[in-house]
């Protein structure tokens, strides 16, 4: 049998994902092309491989059994093509996607070592929400991502804690007197509030905390992304949680002031996810690996 394995790559994102579109994004193709051929190969095998339902498609037993035989071999194939691709030290491209708290907390700075140490080495730089990240992960966009918690991961992602961090409460000077005393969460419902939008990671965790609280709770003023919620509470729209370590040195030029909460804020992390089922670039491990070290030998944790 003259066997195709191109057929057979594109058969293992298809069954992978149980969606020919995702399927056809993640190969950088087109949702017509997976299909015809799929239906080629179902041809050449003379079976069916795949049932659709209302959510997707399904694999049939023959289709199941095939893709316990590719997927292995697809991932050999990976990791044997890593480890001949490497490249001499100091070369190569990493493509990361990162949040904007991971961003300010400490990546650019790690980076920015990291380019005086690999100056040849080319990095590009996703900055997404954390569902977005994670979605472009699991199309194979990225080779791994600095994201902060809460997430959700499919499998075959793997994590790693960088650094853990906690957020403060805090307002412009027109609210100025909630710096004195020590309030409950429910007594600063009626006051406008600032906060990041629903599609964000950070809405999901307040959504939560504010829940368990019996707080219903809806920002006044609701910014896409997190380096905008400093500079509107700043010019008074409202009170807002921000990273503590972001919020410093404003509160020390009394730009900001601190509002003081009689409950613990919920501790918060920063994280390392990459794809365990795709190979790894080698400037993105040896990427990893400085992001880990630069965490273990400052003072960010």
């Amino acid at each position: 049998m003259s066997i195709n394995y191109e057929y057979y790559k594109i058969f293992y994102y298809a069954a992978k994902y149980k969606n020919f579109t995702q399927a056809a994004s993640a190969l950088g193709s087109s949702q017509p092309n997976v299909t015809r051929i799929m239906k080629l190969l179902e041809t050449e095998l003379n079976c069916k491989l795949f049932v659709r339902e209302p959510r997707g498609i399904e694999l049939t037993d023959e289709g199941k059994r095939l893709y316990a035989h590719v997927k292995a071999a697809v991932i050999r194939l990976e990791h044997v093509q890593e480890e001949l691709s490497v490249r001499m030290p100091g070369t190569g491209t990493a493509v990361i996607g990162a949040t904007e708290t991971a961003l300010h907390l400490f990546l650019l700075d790690a980076l920015h070592e990291f380019k005086e140490a690999y100056p040849k080495i080319r990095i590009k730089i996703q900055n997404h929400t954390t569902p977005e990240i994670l979605k472009n992960l699991a199309f194979g966009r990225l080779d791994f991502a600095v994201l902060t918690t809460p997430f959700e991961l499919q499998k075959s992602f793997v994590s790693s804690e960088l650094l853990t961090f906690r957020e403060i409460l805090v307002t412009g000077t027109r609210y100025a007197n909630l710096a004195e005393g020590t309030w409950q969460i429910e007594q600063l419902k009626d006051y406008p509030w600032v906060g990041l939008s629903k599609e964000t990671a950070t809405y999901e965790h307040y959504k939560q905390f504010f829940s368990e609280r019996q707080i219903e709770m809806e920002p006044d003023m609701e910014a896409m992304t997190s380096d905008l919620l400093i500079p509107l509470i700043r010019n008074n729209f409202g009170i807002g949680f921000v990273p503590e370590m972001l919020a410093h040195p404003l509160l020390q030029r009394q730009i900001l002031v601190h509002v003081p909460l009689a409950c613990d804020l919920p501790e918060r992390k920063i994280c390392l996810v990459f794809d365990k089922d795709r190979a790894r670039n080698p400037v993105s491990v040896e990427l990893q690996k400085y992001l880990k070290k630069y965490i273990l030998y400052t003072d960010k944790r």
